[in-house]
């Protein structure tokens, strides 16, 4: 597809969208509630027809050779699908976060101001493999009054079609605008620069995906950006760790799934940690490939060497890379050097060292005694998630209602003239 019609393809799309945030907007929570619910029935009535769809992407992603994490994140099965339609119905029975009040005030001079919540308007969300995110993302974006235009990648088209026309109907059987979620027809890369340059027509974009996604729309944006950005986590094994919760925690922080943002990508030992050789016999053991320093492989000769990459990379597969440090304070200078802000964990029995760890480690989430795969959404309470925001702004960690809303400020007077 050229250029031109890319642009008037997502103009198009963006004015009808424009059209059904107007609506959205004025919505009655309730009619939003029933148009969720009523899509994840759609959903769950249209499961095999989903499974048929994304077989044939599944087939053509392992003839094309996506690496195994890939195809993890693109598989849907019965149970997938069920867990999907579950998300939309969790999200119908969050707090409506429209309309409420952040703050009021009255000023000396009689004035009452309020902050209140309102929808952002349009959002253009570009992701790639998992079709979840269609589901998810159309559920949160609806419900936080917003229309939404989805771009998925071409390895999932047949399924995030299949996704889309399911919840649609519901949606729209239950007194949604059918524009209110949308999906990008078409897979060419000139639809992303099109939606990347949407000023007036979408209002924020969020990037899921790999690095060469999210450093595309990050460069090429002209529209503000919610970065989700790598998860290279960290889990820290202090000195005074438990042997036993260090061991099940390192564990599943990776091996529980390996292809999800949340799964711990580096294992930081402390040298003063009495079990170190039993927790990474039984991540050996358990089918992961550790690569460490030297210091690290004199441990357990089925370790292989770490290059200086490793402690920058995101693996998203059942691969570890581990490091032996000297204290808390070694620990987090690593992570601050080598980790992306999105999720770090540190495992000790020491409140003090804890406490500092939590206070000083500087990522969107950091976790104390606890395995780093739960960076989610929906094990944080909020319902399906947008992404993991690992920027600054406006939202931080999981993305889910509240950070797809913004506010306004509501004045009300009694004739007062400023002097």
């Amino acid at each position: 597809m050229a250029d031109a019609e890319s642009e008037n393809l997502i103009a198009d799309m963006g004015a009808r969208a424009r059209a059904a945030s107007r609506v959205l907007a004025g919505m009655p929570s309730d009619v939003k509630r029933r148009a969720l619910l009523a899509g994840a029935e759609a959903l769950r009535a249209a499961s095999e027809a989903i499974q048929a769809a994304n077989a044939q992407d599944v087939a053509a992603a392992e003839a094309a050779g996506l690496s195994g994490a890939m195809l993890d994140r693109l598989r849907l099965d019965a149970g997938r699908i069920a867990a999907m339609a579950d998300g939309v119905a969790a999200v119908a029975a969050l707090a409506d976060p429209v309309g409420a009040v952040i703050e009021r005030v009255e000023r000396p001079n009689g004035l009452q101001l309020s902050r209140v919540r309102v929808p952002i308007g349009v959002i253009g969300i570009i992701y790639e493999s998992r079709p979840n995110v269609t589901a998810d993302a159309g559920a949160l974006c609806a419900m936080a009054g917003n229309a939404v235009i989805l771009r998925g990648g071409s390895e999932a088209i047949r399924s995030n079609r299949s996704v889309h026309a399911a919840l649609v109907e519901g949606l729209v059987a239950g007194g949604m605008p059918a524009d209110a979620v949308q999906l990008v027809p078409v897979t060419d890369r000139a639809a992303v620069g099109a939606m990347l340059r949407a000023v007036g027509m979408i209002d924020m974009v969020v990037p899921r995906g790999g690095k060469g996604l999210v450093a595309r729309v990050q460069a090429e944006a002209r529209v503000p950006v919610l970065a989700h950005l790598d998860g290279l986590n960290h889990t820290y094994i202090h000195a005074a760790a438990d042997p036993a919760m260090a061991r099940d925690l390192a564990l599943n922080a990776k091996m529980r799934r390996t292809g999800i943002c949340g799964a711990t990508e580096t294992l930081l030992v402390d040298r003063g940690f009495g079990g170190t050789a039993a927790v990474l016999a039984a991540l050996a053991e358990a089918g992961c490939e550790l690569r460490g320093d030297s210091d690290v492989q004199a441990i357990d000769p089925r370790i292989s060497p770490a290059c200086a990459e490793d402690w920058d990379t995101e693996y998203l597969d059942a691969v570890l890379s581990v490091k032996l440090v000297d204290g808390p304070d070694a620990a987090m200078a690593h992570i601050a050097a080598h980790g992306s802000g999105h999720t770090d964990a540190i495992v000790t029995q020491d409140a003090h060292v804890a406490e500092r760890f939590l206070a000083q480690v500087d990522s969107a989430i950091v976790m104390w005694n606890a395995s780093t795969q739960f960076a989610d959404g929906g094990e944080f309470g909020l319902g399906a998630e947008i992404g993991i925001s690992t920027g600054r702004l406006h939202a931080r960690g999981p993305v889910a209602l509240e950070g797809l809303t913004t506010y306004k400020w509501v004045v009300r007077g009694a004739g007062q003239a400023r002097p």
